[in-house]
């Protein structure tokens, strides 16, 4: 479960940075585009991508802190466990093969 939440994570990462990229290039194509109303909407866009882009550099950072941590308590366990470690990457790969050769 815990990778399933960090790929889902990494996923809305990546696609929060193509929505804010997407609506840079809409900014960039309506420069030219003058009214009243046009300037405020632009405005109103640019504070939501400043807004986003700070949301997602904090997102990042959780992500980020949350995987050191897995690591660390994982090398922790692996130092105070060894052969416990050794025994359960053994059933694992035995898994794997087997799951592997059924194909």
């Amino acid at each position: 479960m815990p990778h399933e939440t960090t790929v889902t994570k990494d996923k809305l990462i990546e696609d929060l940075k193509i929505v804010i990229a997407d609506a840079e290039d809409l900014l960039r194509a309506t420069a030219s585009q003058a009214g009243e109303k046009i300037s405020a909407a632009r405005e109103k866009v640019q504070d939501s991508l400043d807004r986003a882009r700070a949301g997602l550099g904090n997102i990042e950072d959780v992500v980020m802190d949350t995987g050191k941590q897995v690591a660390r308590a994982t090398d922790e366990y692996v130092q105070d466990n060894p052969w416990q470690a050794v025994g359960i990457a053994a059933a694992v790969g035995l898994v794997i093969g087997l799951l592997i050769s059924k194909r």
